[in-house]
């Protein structure tokens, strides 16, 4: 009877005084951990330090989320970040969904080869079911996304030669993301994948034992200057690397509702910002490539036949990888594509 009284009176405290019943000091912990692959400058880095600003004024101080950019918190191998994320080791990240996909096999679909041919059928899918299941699937394994952000389309340079036929790209040696389907892609091209981490792969760019990489334009190739060390690029939107914003369930669950909607809202309003910053220069007539040319890149863009010359040639790595991503998912995402 006594515990009970006691309680009463807890909730009457809580309804007069507006104080949210885990809101109320020492229930939320002093610093909450976001984990970032890539460093501070660029807009993914950036996105993330926006996100946990607009956070911490919105919150007026109550969550406090500290950037641990550069990997610091996976101890150098991304694809462990998810898991430590549904253990409750890092409470939020703004990570690539290539370093979720060992875990959320459905996200190998942005990585399908040349699937997507422009951001228009991207948002297409993100906004519509494909997106809604592939974050559905995504809680169900212990990390709530709160919104999608962006890396970019992933563009190939080289210090060898042009590439604008699939035969171009036989013999190649070309520093790939580890995941198996980049490695299936380059290898039904012909080329020669090679799974190095980036200080080494910049070192073998200058010596010249590896010939190329993959990587978009406003998150790498632009920052790190490729085009001192490779001569051609090839704009092919072979692959896009959509970036999400999540939280580990168990650090969402400890927010009040109404916390839990000030940050969601945080992380709509800083991704949107990040995706303008990614795609900066890209859209349309791309003036960004300017950049390039300029400091004597040979830019190759592709036209929608020489993409379908090499649709053809890694179809067989399509017909593999539907069946891990999910045939349904898979046949959603191609209708909103009008395939």
């Amino acid at each position: 009877m006594q515990r009970k009284m006691v309680w009463m009176l807890l909730a009457a405290f809580v309804v007069v005084s507006g104080v949210p019943a885990m809101g109320w000091a020492g229930a939320y912990k002093d610093e909450y951990k976001m984990s970032i692959v890539v460093g501070p400058k660029g807009p993914w880095g950036e996105g993330a330090q926006k996100f946990a600003d607009l956070v911490r004024e919105r919150t007026q101080g109550r969550i406090n989320i500290k950037c641990y950019f550069a990997g610091q918190l996976f101890a150098g191998k991304q694809t462990n970040e998810f898991m430590l994320m549904r253990q409750g080791v890092i409470d939020f990240a703004l990570a690539s969904t290539i370093n979720w996909s060992p875990q959320v096999p459905s996200l190998n679909l942005f990585a399908l080869p040349f699937f997507f041919e422009n951001y228009e059928q991207l948002d297409a899918v993100k906004n519509g079911p494909p997106g809604k299941e592939l974050f559905r699937q995504i809680e169900e394994l212990g990390v709530v996304p709160l919104a999608w952000g962006e890396n970019g389309f992933r563009e190939l340079t080289n210090r060898t030669r042009p590439v604008a036929a699939p035969e171009d790209m036989k013999g190649l040696k070309i520093r790939v993301v580890g995941s198996p389907i980049f490695i299936d892609t380059f290898r039904a091209l012909d080329a020669n994948p090679i799974n190095m981490n980036w200080g080494e792969a910049q070192t073998a760019f200058q010596q010249g034992t590896v010939d190329g990489q993959e990587n978009p334009v406003n998150a790498v190739i632009i920052p790190y200057q490729l085009w001192q060390v490779h001569k051609y690029i090839s704009i092919w939107h072979y692959a896009i690397d959509p970036l999400i914003l999540g939280a580990s369930k168990e650090t969402w669950q400890s927010f009040t509702p109404e916390d839990q909607a000030i940050v969601k809202q945080a992380a709509l309003d800083a991704c949107a910002w990040e995706i303008q910053q990614a795609r900066q220069g890209l859209e349309g007539s791309m003036p960004t490539l300017d950049t390039l040319r300029q400091n004597g890149m040979e830019v190759t863009v592709f036209t929608p036949q020489i993409r379908e010359a090499f649709r053809t040639k890694t179809r067989p790595v399509y017909d593999q990888w539907k069946e891990k991503i999910g045939v349904d998912l898979v046949h959603q995402a191609e209708k909103l594509l009008n395939r």
